[in-house]
């Protein structure tokens, strides 16, 4: 999508104006001339891409009038912050947290992360893309993830239920990453980073806007870390498991390409990204410190898109795409009795899934006042395919082969009942190929009484349809199959205050309650023995966010957040685990010398969370601390990144796939970046 076509022209001519001007902040709709874009200074320019988000409506509107609670975390931010991947970015926000198994990075959104369930209700979208794979519905957002953060404009979180437009995977948020623009590049960048354990990275960059219109980004990254060469598990600490040390088993490699070529109204974009990651915890009963337990990940992506405005008031959007992700795993198992000589077998995930898929928009706009987004989406799974075998000889386990399809239309329509009152209703229905059809609804009242204030009363409906995994898994003596399975379900119900207040401040406060139904369980079945999945659980959670932010001169910002929380299990009332009753945070960027230095504060907060044993994991405060220089010499720029400062020791819990109840996280640690802009 353009987002921020010729600068952020559209954007103002749509009634977006700053807060630093002195101009109108409320929901008055009636047309005004727009400021000067060369009378602006860069941080009014920067409150201009904060002051909008796309991904909440599927077009360009002001926050305030998003039907959604919704942060913003710019590319400015993430510099000089430090932040190394969409995981780390994920981690500062209100309301979110991220644990880290030593394989994959999960997202906890509002008190709800299943350990091990790898991001499956949170819709991830690069420019609108969707990029959750189709055959796990895994959202990737560490070193496995599709884009560099360097390529990262901005990052748009939206929280709560989003199926209305979206459809599956839009269930407890929605996260939008719009790329850097060729001709915001304008020129060539290389950059290279270096850190603990033997880390490093490099990445080269064009971006150009022809004088043609032509409009090209192309993007390239290869990272290498050796990990931590010693982990000790105290589950493990006996002689034939050395003593409970992982020894060489931490180590990552990814590389990453990313392309985006524009033309009037045609964009073509895609990505290709390779991950592979040793796995040093012994996870699903694998042999612990052999040293070939490692997952690969390969996921690529081809998007062309059609975006065309036949007026000031009516836009059309069309976009074909081709998404492949195969997930390739080696599980070393010693299959000897007890006593005898070890007898190791290696048994092989290798799995993938490919579809294709089409979708149309058409936004109007009615009497300067009243915007109407309607469209369709398809979408065909042509490979869902599963399988596991063993090496000499190799004997396949199973082999699944599968496909599938879906589609659905929606509608979403912001009606101005008044200049300063607003009605957000809309609707979707999904069909799919296996269970039939679902219908969801959001409508949201908002409503601003003065200008620097805004109420909003929200409610949405989501689902998320079972992937090929939680389907057609049929792995002989472990788990059968279960084609019937249905989708879960979210309502919430959520309010929000947003208070512009003196000196630059903004305040958020958000009260939310939400009820899960047919929780998707694998449960174990007593008639057979095997495991299965079925829709059994339910989860009912409720929540406060509190923010307060500040951004001034010379690139000064000041956030602060707590959360309080409370997710629990609707039949027993039990909490959940992997869920912080408790989150706190404080993020600063200072300026050290005019617009060259600045230093970068991230403290995050947590209390404990309950594991799946029933034990709690202790509370923790982590920091980490930046150091960035922009322009001291001509195109260059430097940061040194220190990650949890004060060498907290502190664990998250792990999952069912793992023997430890939880799974220590790495000590202090150090980056080093440099980048030239020629």
């Amino acid at each position: 999508m353009r987002y921020f076509r010729k600068k952020f022209g559209a954007t103002l001519a749509a009634g977006l104006l700053l807060p630093a001007t002195g101009l109108s902040q409320g929901l008055d709709l009636s047309p005004g001339s727009p400021p000067n874009l060369a009378d602006l200074s860069i941080e009014q320019l920067l409150e201009l891409k904060l002051d909008s988000v796309y991904g909440a409506s599927k077009y360009e509107q002001k926050v305030n009038r998003a039907p959604s609670s919704v942060s913003i975390i710019t590319s400015d931010e993430i510099k000089k912050a430090g932040y190394r991947t969409l995981a780390d970015v994920m981690r500062s926000t209100r309301g979110a947290y991220v644990t880290y198994d030593r394989n994959y990075s999960n997202i906890g959104i509002r008190g709800f992360a299943r350990p091990g369930d790898f991001n499956t209700r949170v819709l991830l979208l690069i420019d609108g893309h969707r990029m959750n794979d189709n055959l796990y519905g895994s959202a990737l957002i560490g070193r496995e993830a599709m884009l560099d953060v360097d390529l990262i404009d901005r990052v748009e979180i939206i929280r709560g239920p989003s199926s209305s437009i979206y459809g599956n995977s839009a269930f407890l948020g929605v996260i939008n990453v719009v790329t850097r623009n060729g001709s915001e590049i304008n020129g060539a960048e290389v950059s290279g980073e270096a850190g603990s354990w033997e880390t490093f990275k490099g990445r080269f960059t064009y971006g150009k806007r022809f004088t043609n219109d032509v409009e090209l980004t192309l993007s390239g990254t290869i990272y290498d870390s050796a990990g931590q060469d010693r982990l000790f598990y105290k589950e493990f600490n006996t002689p034939e498991n050395n003593n409970g040390i992982a020894q060489d088993a931490d180590d990552e490699y990814a590389h990453n390409l990313f392309g985006k070529i524009r033309y009037h109204d045609f964009t073509l974009s895609g990505g290709y990204a390779l991950r592979k990651k040793h796995v040093p915890t012994a996870s699903f009963g694998t042999l612990f410190n052999d040293g070939r337990e490692k997952t690969t990940d390969d996921q690529y992506y081809v998007d062309l898109q059609y975006e065309h405005s036949y007026s000031d008031d009516l836009q059309v959007m069309g976009r074909i795409y081709y998404d492949r992700y195969a997930y390739r795993a080696d599980y070393p198992y010693n299959f000897a009795a007890p006593g005898d000589p070890p007898f190791v077998v290696v048994s092989h995930d290798d799995n993938f899934g490919d579809g294709i898929g089409a979708e149309a928009q058409l936004t109007k706009q009615f009497f300067d006042r009243h915007t109407l987004v309607a469209g369709a989406e398809y979408r065909n799974q042509l490979n869902l395919f599963q399988s596991n075998f063993n090496d000499d000889p190799r004997t396949y386990n199973f082999r699944i082969d599968r496909d599938g399809w879906w589609w659905g239309a929606y509608a979403q329509g912001e009606l101005a009942i008044m200049t300063n009152l607003l009605v957000n209703v809309g609707l979707r229905y999904d069909d799919y190929s296996n269970f039939g059809g679902t219908l969801n609804p959001r409508a949201g009242l908002i409503y601003s009484p003065w200008e620097p204030t805004t109420f909003k009363v929200l409610y949405g409906q989501a689902y998320r349809a079972p992937n090929s995994y939680e389907l057609y898994l049929d792995s002989p003596g472990f788990n059968k199959a279960n084609p019937d399975l249905g989708p879960e379900t979210i309502r919430t119900y959520e309010a929000v205050y947003e208070q512009r207040l003196p000196y630059n401040l903004r305040l958020s406060l958000s009260g939310y309650y939400y009820d899960i139904d047919d929780l998707i369980t694998q449960t174990f079945d007593p008639a057979d023995n095997l495991f299965v999945f079925w829709n059994v659980n339910e989860v009912t959670a409720r929540g406060l966010e509190l923010e307060l932010e500040g951004r001034y001169a010379r690139g000064l910002v000041a956030r602060a957040s707590y959360t309080l929380q409370r997710a629990e299990d609707g039949k027993t009332g039990v909490e959940l685990n992997n869920s912080p009753r408790h989150m706190a945070k404080l993020n600063l960027i200072v300026p050290l010398y005019k617009e060259y230095l600045f230093a970068g504060l991230d403290l995050q907060y947590y209390s404990s969370m309950k594991t799946i044993a029933g034990a709690r994991s202790s509370g923790f405060l982590t920091a980490n601390a930046t150091l960035f220089s922009h322009e001291i010499i001509k195109g260059l720029e430097v940061s040194a990144s220190i990650y949890n400062l004060f060498d907290r020791k502190y664990a998250y819990p792990g999952s069912t796939g793992h023997v430890q109840d939880t799974l220590p996280q790495d000590g202090r640690s150090f980056r080093v970046k440099l980048s030239y802009k020629f």
